[in-house]
């Protein structure tokens, strides 16, 4: 666009906002890029994240979180309401992003419904994956929503994010039984046997059943399990999955194609402001 004068105006195309693939292309931008050692402020907050959630979520951590949660006597909230209020939500164990979590439904649906346009169910998916981390305005801390899962009641796999410098005041790293390959479990198990460190995957997945929602097994098993990043991309815990385990991380391999978006962290205020009214204007 040219004024009078001939002079450019920068204007934002809306299409890379429901389109991050282009520019990561043009990029070369790499997702979950977690430093153990650096000095930038956004990387020091992220791995504070997960030193207080590796520090603090054990086995008995976990108990007492589904004993607090799953009463459902917080809060009643619609979906839409969730998704407003997840506007001011940022994940501060997120090292590619620092906006608010409301763009990240819209953007995650919307690739969803561009590569799936006759699967409503999972553009739903997309969109509510995260109103989980809604807990964290109801008192959780963020260690104790956002961030990677993983399995607790047995050895601390190695592909967890900061594995090497962040559990060694962990509870459960003094009891022996805790630190062998099988721990609490038996092979093969099934991971609906295993406890899972506390997050809002959990939570949600469990509200949903809690209301018995008509989502299929595929969509609970992706909401479930999406944050489970040592099972699904780093090929840990296999030797607790049961069949059905190994038959629909497919489609949680399947959802993290749409559910990793770029950074836009380095873009100018108005940008992202402008980035963020337009998911906002979905709502009205």
């Amino acid at each position: 666009m040219l004024t009078d004068s001939n002079e450019k105006i920068m204007m934002l195309d809306p299409s890379l906002v429901f389109r991050p693939e282009e520019v990561m292309k043009k990029t070369g931008h790499q997702f979950r890029n977690y430093q153990d050692e650096s000095n930038d402020p956004h990387q020091q907050q992220v791995k504070n994240t997960y030193l207080q959630m590796h520090t603090y979520q054990c086995v008995d951590y976990v108990k007492k979180k589904h004993a607090q949660w799953l009463k459902f006597d917080h809060f009643e909230a619609t979906i839409l309401h969730t998704l407003d209020k997840l506007n001011d939500l940022i994940d501060e164990s997120d090292p590619d992003v620092n906006v608010p979590n409301i763009v990240h439904a819209f953007q995650t649906a919307e690739r969803i419904r561009e590569a799936h346009p006759d699967k409503d169910w999972f553009h739903l998916t997309g969109l509510i994956h995260d109103l989980g981390k809604i807990m964290a305005f109801y008192g959780e801390p963020q260690y104790s929503t956002v961030g990677d899962t993983f399995v607790v009641g047995c050895e601390f796999a190695p592909s967890i994010v900061y594995r090497k410098s962040t559990f060694r005041d962990n509870p459960d790293m003094k009891n022996e039984k805790f630190n062998t390959k099988y721990g609490l479990y038996e092979a093969n198990c099934g991971l609906d046997k295993v406890m899972i460190s506390w997050g809002h995957d959990e939570f949600l997945y469990q509200v949903l059943k809690h209301n018995k929602s008509t989502l299929p097994a595929e969509a609970l098993y992706m909401i479930r399990y999406h944050s489970f990043y040592p099972w699904h991309t780093g090929g840990d815990y296999m030797y607790l999955c049961d069949n059905k385990d190994m038959e629909m991380i497919e489609w949680i391999k399947e959802f993290n194609i749409f559910y990793l978006f770029i950074s836009i962290k380095n873009t100018n205020q108005a940008t992202q402001r402008m980035q963020i009214h337009i998911f906002q204007r979905l709502l009205d």
